[in-house]
């Protein structure tokens, strides 16, 4: 094989690298999950029927995030929820719901969402009025926002989003009286006990990085060497 075809096959090679980079990470960076509900399940802001859902991480802010819940086939935005990251002590790799329980004949309310392999999850955040009388029934603490800006909840303009990302967060106890957020949240491994598991990288941190620096890489020495056969041609 003459140097100009091992040239030209080293660039064909490095354009693969960078065009075929491995999918099945593609959506850790948004946390994008199918889920299928068999009964109605209420959420922040509203009451979603049986059915099928994406929920979607649009938003990772340093205290809390932003998630959305589109139909199936994600043409429609049925609510902008916010969360807060809360931290678990064993990761799984299955995705996982929790609920707060509701009334007989009443739907259960989300109350977090864990990504597969994550130990950081997203616990939900509701109105006040909706959060004060979760917390009655379940007698634990909470998280809430101020129940004038539930109509945010169902917004997907950026005002709508810019309202959640500096909206006050509190946890209502069953009483009525509220605490800060950290006192109930597992915001980090520290508020957990001395011999827990020792808490592992995000798997977004794994190969697709790599392969995409080194795709890049080998790009770069392609392009770079098929001009140095075209000057000395």
């Amino acid at each position: 094989m003459s140097m100009r075809k091992l040239l030209v096959a080293v660039f064909c090679l490095a354009v693969s690298g960078v065009l075929f980079l491995p999918k099945a990470r593609a959506d850790q960076w948004n946390k994008k999950t199918t889920l299928t509900f068999s009964q109605p399940v209420e959420v922040p802001g509203m009451i979603l029927p049986a059915g099928t859902y994406v929920f979607v991480l649009v938003d990772s802010m340093a205290d809390r995030n932003i998630v959305r819940i589109f139909n199936a086939d994600e043409t429609h935005v049925f609510a902008t929820i916010l969360a807060i990251n809360n931290y678990r002590l064993v990761p799984t790799d299955k995705t996982v719901i929790t609920f707060e329980e509701r009334p007989v004949d009443t739907p259960v309310a989300l109350h977090a969402w864990f990504y597969p392999g994550d130990q950081y999850g997203q616990e939900f955040v509701y109105p006040k009025s909706d959060a004060l009388a979760l917390a009655k029934l379940n007698k634990a603490p909470v998280l809430a926002m101020p129940t004038e800006l539930a109509s945010n909840l169902t917004e997907s303009s950026e005002a709508g989003l810019a309202a959640l990302k500096e909206a006050p967060i509190v946890a209502v106890e069953p009483t009525g009286e509220e605490v800060p957020a950290t006192e109930v949240v597992a915001v980090s491994p520290s508020t957990q006990v001395a011999d827990a598991t020792p808490p592992s990288l995000p798997k977004t941190a794994g190969e697709l990085p790599l392969f995409g620096a080194l795709g890049l890489l080998l790009l770069g020495v392609g392009v770079s060497m098929l001009v140095l056969v075209k000057r000395s041609a």
